[in-house]
């Protein structure tokens, strides 16, 4: 029960942070966003790690400094780059949908690089999951798919999405725990980005107090709060079963934009049905691999 409700938190923060960051990327650019929210949440990761997974630092920097790396250039600045960026061009609710698409890239992606087991109706969830996408990205005009000009955001969100599936892919290879796993590449990842922050200067004190909160919003919540209640679960219930819970963050970036009082099309709502079925079938594994997969060690998902 502690598990489910875990899971359930981290995507309705992860939701948040779809809206949250559509009002601070207008005042803050995706360089100094990524920068600071990861650099305040290291405050929280680091410690959690150190007391949840009790990890051989010096080992782990040794042995696994370039995956590490690898996993901080894709998953911190190559993903976070890209989202907040496309947040400046499209709507938390396309961006949403789109990242749904993720699960299901993982798995074809997993097919090719890392030979695991595919069957037919994964590849058939793929291809509904990508007809749903197409019709966002088309506003509903599938049979305009080579002719119509593509909304940034929404481009530059499946972008983000490569990103993620080879920071994923990893991931599940590395045999360091997950929270810290996270921790060391976050702090890769943040000396990695500080040399770019003086090319493209920034005040702070010039922000407003919404920008402020928002910041603070994705320090505590989907930075922290969501990583570490996502790994928490994944030990427990496995990966597999938690990863069903990811599309409940379209399903709260829906509710939240309602609450918001803007309005949401049509074409979004059935870009969103067809793009969680064909998850749904996507990461549809047999039972008897669903049970080898849950017994292996947890590695970071996401």
């Amino acid at each position: 029960m502690k598990e489910r409700i875990f899971l359930i938190l981290a995507n309705l923060f992860w939701a948040g942070n779809y809206v949250v960051g559509k009002y601070v990327v207008n005042e803050m650019s995706p360089l100094w966003i990524t920068f600071t929210r990861w650099f305040l949440a290291l405050v929280f990761l680091i410690p959690f790690s150190y007391f949840l997974e009790r990890p051989n630092y010096r080992k782990i920097f040794r042995n696994y400094w370039l995956p590490l790396c690898a996993m901080g250039i894709f998953g911190v600045i190559g993903y976070n780059l890209l989202f907040h960026g496309a947040l400046e061009y499209t709507s938390p609710m396309n961006a949403s949908i789109v990242n749904s698409l993720n699960p299901a890239m993982i798995v074809i992606f997993s097919y090719f690089i890392l030979k695991e087991r595919i069957r037919l109706v994964n590849v058939g969830g793929f291809a509904l999951s990508l007809i749903g996408v197409l019709l966002i990205l088309t506003k509903g005009h599938l049979e305009q798919i080579f002719q119509t000009t593509y909304n940034r955001g929404d481009l530059m969100m499946i972008a983000a999405n490569l990103t993620w599936v080879f920071y994923s892919i990893i991931a599940k290879k590395l045999a360091v725990p997950p929270i810290t796993a996270t921790a060391c590449s976050v702090l890769f990842s943040v000396i990695f980005l500080f040399p770019f922050l003086l090319i493209e200067p920034f005040n702070l004190a010039q922000l407003s107090t919404r920008a402020v909160v928002g910041i603070v919003y994705m320090w505590i919540f989907p930075s922290t709060c969501s990583f570490i209640f996502w790994n928490i679960s994944v030990k427990k219930v496995g990966p597999s079963h938690a990863g069903v819970y990811l599309n409940l963050i379209a399903v709260f970036t829906a509710l939240i934009t309602i609450l918001l009082g803007e309005k949401i099309l049509t074409t979004q709502i059935v870009g969103g049905i067809l793009v969680l079925t064909g998850v749904y079938f996507a990461t549809k594994m047999p039972k008897t691999y669903e049970t080898v997969k849950n017994s292996e060690p947890s590695s970071l998902q996401d």
